[in-house]
């Protein structure tokens, strides 16, 4: 035997993306007019108004999928080699559901200075930044910054993209149970990244008793903590004031959300929640609760795997936030955009469809785009973030 392979590195040779012209270059003429000399009075043009880069370059349809490799899903610190072919997934991604083209740029540092430094360097030729697999806290750091001192849209997946799909599946999973949105009692267990987006998220959308927690049980309002994220949430109204182990938590919840480790519930602990309760366990590659654990007792049940049904999959909600925000020139995607796109994922599920099974679309749906794209650009316009209005976009 030589040589051993399968599918899965027959597919990653060479890499999975690659640039290609949008017009051919044939002869003298055609290289005169995309490259010397025409291309100096294309120049020339974005050099007196720089908002011309937009409509003259690919900075309009361009997004970075920008990483340092020390957070990535399931592997964890890895390095920035090593990420490099889930970038190049997600590029794939960008292009095949939206058209939109993007980039993977693997850092090789996790200082937090040299990484704003190096993203702002090379801002100038994209239209948004896409920021992934950062570890917390530098990532909090990273797109504050970032947001501040860029006029691009800056988004971190791995915070705001899960907690998007999380609000729409659970705007469904309430509609199949008949509760409603600030009645219901929610424990976000893992406020990490992820768990603190979700949290900001819920307590916007009208969520009245949340109880956040972590190893060292829950964060309770009015508690002081070093963490700023953390301390942000102990001031919230939402948030509850009883210091609850996860264990102690769950009686009478209406809804579990786990963004931490697999398998730290278990049956006896969802029949202790509220009637018709409302589990997504998200760890990966384990959930904090088997379905076989989870189902016998919980009336909706979603992780965030393709092998289960309801698939949290950030895949439904970044391809058409950066196509909406993009397409109206967005300066940043802010709460209210992010929100819109929630609901707009939602509504994709049609009433006459709508299950205990089936409260998120399916990720090839291409709809999802469309809704999310229009709802963001409706948002954006609306809160006066927007640079243009998209030709046919109704107001």
């Amino acid at each position: 035997m030589i040589d051993i392979t399968d599918r899965i590195f027959l597919a990653h040779q060479g890499g999975k993306i690659s640039t290609q012209p949008n017009l051919p270059v044939l002869n003298q003429d055609d290289l005169s007019r995309v490259y010397t000399p025409g291309v100096a009075r294309v120049c020339a043009a974005i050099y007196e108004d720089r908002e011309q880069a937009f409509s003259l370059t690919v900075k309009q349809n361009t997004v970075a999928v920008i990483t340092d490799g020390t957070a990535v899903l399931g592997l964890g610190n890895i390095g920035p080699y090593a990420a490099a072919p889930v970038m190049e997934g997600k590029a794939m991604l960008f292009k095949q559901l939206t058209g939109i083209n993007a980039f993977p740029i693997c850092l090789d540092t996790t200082d937090t200075e040299e990484i704003i430094r190096t993203v702002k360097a090379i801002a100038p030729i994209f239209g948004g930044i896409n920021l992934e697999d950062i570890s917390s806290p530098r990532c909090f750091e990273i797109e504050r910054r970032l947001e501040e001192e860029l006029d691009i849209p800056v988004f971190h997946d791995d915070q705001h993209g899960t907690a998007i799909v999380v609000m729409a599946g659970l705007i469904n999973a309430l509609k199949v149970t008949g509760k409603r949105i600030d009645n219901i009692r929610v424990i976000v267990n893992g406020i990490g990244a992820a768990g603190l987006s979700i949290c900001k998220m819920l307590l916007g959308a009208g969520v009245r008793h949340l109880v956040p927690v972590d190893q060292e049980g829950a964060i309770v309002r009015g508690g002081t903590y070093v963490h700023p994220k953390w301390q942000w949430l102990a001031e919230q109204p939402g948030v509850e004031d009883r210091q609850d182990t996860l264990q102690e938590a769950m009686v009478g919840a209406d809804v579990f959300i786990g963004v931490s480790r697999g398998g730290i519930l278990h049956a006896s602990d969802v029949q202790r929640m509220a009637p018709s309760p409302i589990v997504f366990a998200m760890a990966n590659p384990e959930p904090e609760i088997s379905p076989a654990e989870a189902l016998p007792y919980v009336r909706i049940y979603a992780t965030g795997r393709s092998d289960y049904p309801n698939q949290i999959n950030n895949v439904l909600a970044f391809p058409g936030i950066f196509k909406g925000a993009l397409e109206c020139r967005a300066s940043c995607i802010n709460d209210r955009m992010k929100l819109a796109a929630a609901r707009a994922i939602a509504s994709v599920v049609q009433s006459s469809e709508l299950n205990a099974e089936y409260i998120i679309p399916s990720l090839f749906n291409d709809q999802v785009v469309l809704k999310v794209s229009q709802a963001v650009i409706g948002a954006a316009v609306s809160s006066g973030i927007a640079k243009r209005i998209p030709p046919g976009f109704e107001i």
